[in-house]
């Protein structure tokens, strides 16, 4: 065994990046107060070709340094906007045939592996604060709530690890839905 080379793991160009076609997925930061967890956040979705990154509130934007120490480079690629208001937001994801689906634990959420995205429609993933999670007011708004099981003692999952499970359960399951067509 032995790790691929740079030129083995074909990875593309930004350039490249920003004309494929990408995953019918965006994600809604909700008041992020780590840089570091937003660098993550630019880092998992180039990762999975994700089309935008919504930065709302008091969520930080590039740049900055300690986004990019962690989004190394991903900040290039991936295409944000931010935005005052998450709930600005989702209403306008709403009208442009979005899909709202909040990652918090709630009572009677989805849990995300119970979940079934539909082929042929696009989802917005909304996390939230590292504190106080996704603002009520906002989880109103959404049209699902999921919830990643969870089986120790915190039942508590840092966003960054949130985001990178919850993404890549969406991806997997809207490729094999769309490979079933």
């Amino acid at each position: 065994m032995r790790k691929l080379s740079m030129e083995e793991l074909n990875r593309l160009s930004v350039e490249e990046f920003k004309s494929v076609e990408k995953s019918p997925l965006v994600v809604v930061l909700d008041n992020i107060r780590s840089l570091n967890n937003v660098g993550s956040a630019f880092r998992t979705s180039d990762a999975f070709l994700l089309e935008k990154i919504y930065l709302c509130g008091i969520t930080g934007t590039p740049p900055h340094r300690d986004i990019q120490k962690t989004a190394l480079g991903a900040t290039e690629s991936v295409e944000w906007e931010h935005m005052p208001d998450t709930l600005e937001a989702i209403e306008f994801l709403k009208k442009n045939g979005y899909t709202i689906c909040g990652l918090e634990q709630v009572e009677n959420s989805i849990q995300l592996n119970e979940f079934q995205p539909k082929a042929q429609e696009k989802y917005a993933l909304v996390f939230g604060n590292e504190v106080f999670g996704v603002d009520d007011k906002v989880l109103k708004a959404c049209d699902y709530i999921l919830e990643i099981p969870q089986l120790g003692t915190k039942h508590s999952l840092n966003i960054a690890v949130t985001m990178g499970i919850s993404i890549w359960d969406f991806v997997v399951k809207l490729k094999c839905l769309s490979s079933k067509e």
